[in-house]
């Protein structure tokens, strides 16, 4: 590999910047992934829950969104949950078509333990890893780079269209 291949992969290169991040990502995802395992869920189904929990009763398509799934791949979630019986579909008072996902006795139940369970895991790895003041620039400059890459993404996709 020649030299200047070598260092754009170090000393903080738009392209180490991205494996650093890729790879830090996938390894707490693989953490956070180990602390909602005793569940018996995926990940997505727990993000479902979740979203349920923090954000109330919402229409099937508002939880893909904010769990970041297709809407194919948050039906079948949904459909999952459902026959578990941690979620019910209800008509919408106001659009008789529209139908939003609650969360059922059974699932405000598990997902609310689950939850404080998979908070203090996270808080330790947090914790161990950074101080208070070092978490709040990561997550500043986290968004930084998250908005700039989305609004580039929404602009070539713009451009495309046109």
């Amino acid at each position: 590999m020649s030299v200047s291949k070598l260092e754009s992969l170090t000393g903080g290169s738009g392209v180490h910047v991205f494996l650093v991040l890729w790879k830090a990502a996938r390894a707490v995802e693989a953490y956070a992934e180990k602390s909602i395992l005793e569940l018996e869920m995926c990940g997505s189904d727990f993000a479902v829950l979740e979203a349920l929990l923090h954000k109330g009763p919402l229409p099937v398509n508002e939880i893909g969104k904010k769990v970041l799934l297709t809407s194919g791949s948050i039906t079948v979630a949904v459909d999952r949950l459902e026959i578990k019986g941690f979620v019910e579909r209800r008509a919408s008072g106001n659009d008789r078509r529209a139908r939003i996902v609650h969360l059922t006795k059974e699932g405000r139940k598990l997902i609310t333990r689950a939850y404080a369970d998979h908070a203090t895991d996270m808080e330790q790895l947090a914790s161990a890893s950074l101080t208070r003041r070092e978490r709040e620039t990561l997550i500043r400059l986290l968004k930084k780079i998250g908005y700039k890459a989305a609004a580039a993404s929404e602009q070539s996709v713009e451009e495309g269209t046109a």
